[in-house]
């Protein structure tokens, strides 16, 4: 579904990734991981379009993403529920899920698709009214990924998920993330810190420092690897 080859980005003089390749089969779980500042990040936002190579290709569905807009990739199919959630904080729960709609011609389909969303997130369709600034930051985070899904997307781009998340919330989120993939077979590329949540949901995991993708396998054979314990999983 999803094709990277040779991708280089760079922040002025900083190389910010060195030659990224990388694929993600339709109706898989894929897991990035690895440290602060490995890029993981900058390659979600170079995906979105939010960023652009300076070489290598980007294909989605044969489509080439390079040469497009960031709302065009969004129409094609891709939405990001970034790190830090960056919800519309002034705004409602409600107003928050229908800005996820904002590229969508089929506007007709909206009320079906928030009742869908809230058999995955409950607690969403209680706080509509809310503001979304006054959310806990997992519920925050709930509506972050819920307003992505109101693109009615193919690919789930998901940064940092758990990230200042009570733990408790974050199994919670995480069995969602799941379910979405097993019940939907939406398709969702993950970018997580929390690495041994991460492989225990995934299908396929890469690895990444500095800029390069150093490992990548079956995310039960990463695992057990044990640079990756070592490195990743506090072993």
């Amino acid at each position: 579904m999803l094709e990277i080859k040779d991708l280089h980005v760079n922040y002025g003089a900083i190389k910010a990734l060195k030659g990224i390749n990388l694929k993600v089969k339709e109706k898989s779980i894929v897991t990035l991981i690895g440290a602060n500042g490995a890029g993981k990040s900058t390659l979600l936002r170079t995906i979105s379009s939010l960023i652009k190579p300076v070489s290598g290709s980007i294909s989605f569905v044969n489509n080439d993403l390079v040469s497009l807009p960031a709302n065009k990739v969004v129409e094609l199919g891709i939405s990001q529920s970034p790190e830090g959630r960056m919800i519309f904080s002034n705004l409602t729960v409600k107003e928050n899920l229908e800005m996820g709609a904002y590229t969508r011609k089929d506007k007709n389909n909206l009320k079906e698709d928030l009742e869908f969303i809230y058999t995955f997130f409950p607690r969403i369709k209680e706080r509509l009214k809310q503001l979304g600034g006054t959310l806990s930051g997992g519920e925050q985070q709930m509506l972050a990924i819920s307003r992505a899904l109101m693109s009615k997307p193919k690919l789930l781009l998901l940064d940092e998920p758990s990230l200042g998340i009570a733990p408790i919330l974050v199994k919670s989120i995480f069995e969602q993330i799941v379910a979405l993939n097993k019940t939907t077979g939406l398709t969702i590329l993950l970018v997580e810190q929390n690495a041994n949540m991460a492989l225990s949901i995934a299908d396929y995991g890469y690895v990444m420092e500095t800029g390069h993708i150093i490992l990548e396998g079956d995310a039960k054979s990463l695992a057990k690897n044990e640079e990756v314990r070592k490195a990743y999983l506090g072993e």
